[in-house]
């Protein structure tokens, strides 16, 4: 028996894939500039945690004619010290640190850059208003 469509849903993302042009540049990028841990990597594949998600980084498929990008976000704890980290690696950032939005309990902020192969990737912080001291 089968279970009814609205008890499915999907919440948790185990992989996010990114196709590359140059597998070894990606690495190095990914690895080296951006600090994220390799945990693998074969020919035309490389895989990286991001806190428990994978991150593929492969060539296209042979018969891939259409080429699609998603926006990977990456939190960070403070984006203007991730911001200056980067850039002191050699990442030119597209957006600066900048403020998206006030929410109830937080400053949402964001920070956009591109990988060797131009897929844009954006650093994200959710900043929270100091304590009231007591």
């Amino acid at each position: 028996m089968t279970q009814p469509a609205a008890a499915f849903s999907l919440s948790e993302i185990g992989q996010i894939a990114l196709t590359v042009q140059d597998t070894a540049r990606s690495v190095a990028f990914y690895r080296d500039t951006l600090g994220i841990k390799l945990l693998f990597q074969m020919p035309t594949m490389a895989f990286f945690d991001c806190a428990g998600i994978r991150l593929l980084l492969g060539l296209p498929e042979p018969n891939q004619t259409e080429r699609f990008s998603s926006i990977i976000y990456f939190r960070v704890a403070d984006i203007q010290s991730a911001c200056r980290a980067l850039a002191e690696r050699g990442v030119e950032f597209e957006q600066p640190p900048h403020l998206v939005a006030r929410m109830p309990d937080h400053d949402l902020w964001m920070a956009g850059f591109r990988d060797p192969d131009r897929n844009y990737l954006e650093l994200m912080s959710e900043v929270r208003p100091p304590a009231p001291r007591s």
